[in-house]
């Protein structure tokens, strides 16, 4: 199971695209919002209904967690204890932490960079404390993945796609959805 983690002021084309190409791929997911509420209101005033509440999921099943841009999505994301101790927990765990726009600077202030290959928002780099910057669109190093904005949440969709279900399953995505042309870069990026 993968899980999107919504929060208050979170980049909305950073969780819809990704979870409209994760769903075409029959990859479960879930939104979990991390309030008490299941409706989140995004940075440009898009509400999204949540499936939980980050208190009712149980993430036993997680194979992977989600973490949308967005800088006020990012900061109350960075600010929930509970979220960031699930985080490394799954991280020990060898599950895939993938991380779009601002939301990498979380993996960064956490450590979990360390030594790894990352991208981010253009401005964010200094936040990826002990990550090696790399300016491409979608970086998988290990179990983490990290994208750069709302421009590349394709990409990342794509990518996860790749990771979970393998590279053909991405590929006739790619090509379906008509990015085949624009993205194909991207499926051959490592």
């Amino acid at each position: 199971m993968v899980y999107i983690f919504l929060a208050e002021g979170f980049e909305e084309i950073e969780v819809v695209t990704p979870i409209d190409i994760i769903k075409r791929a029959g990859i479960d997911i879930r939104m979990i919002s991390i309030s008490d509420r299941l409706e989140v209101l995004g940075a440009h005033g898009m509400t999204i209904v949540a499936d939980e509440t980050f208190d009712e999921a149980d993430f036993f099943d997680a194979e992977m967690f989600i973490l949308p841009g967005g800088k006020k999505g990012t900061e109350n994301l960075a600010k929930h204890d509970e979220l960031r101790s699930l985080i490394i927990e799954k991280n020990e765990q060898n599950k895939y932490i993938a991380a779009i726009c601002a939301a990498p600077a979380i993996l960064g202030q956490m450590g979990l960079l360390q030594d790894k290959v990352a991208t981010c928002y253009p401005g964010n780099e200094g936040m990826l404390k002990g990550a090696k910057l790399s300016d491409n669109n979608v970086v998988t190093d290990g179990n983490i993945i990290t994208s750069r904005g709302p421009g590349t949440a394709q990409n990342f969709g794509l990518r996860i796609v790749k990771i979970l279900k393998g590279k053909e399953v991405a590929e006739k995505l790619n090509e379906a959805m008509l990015f085949k042309r624009r993205y194909e870069i991207m499926i051959k990026e490592k």
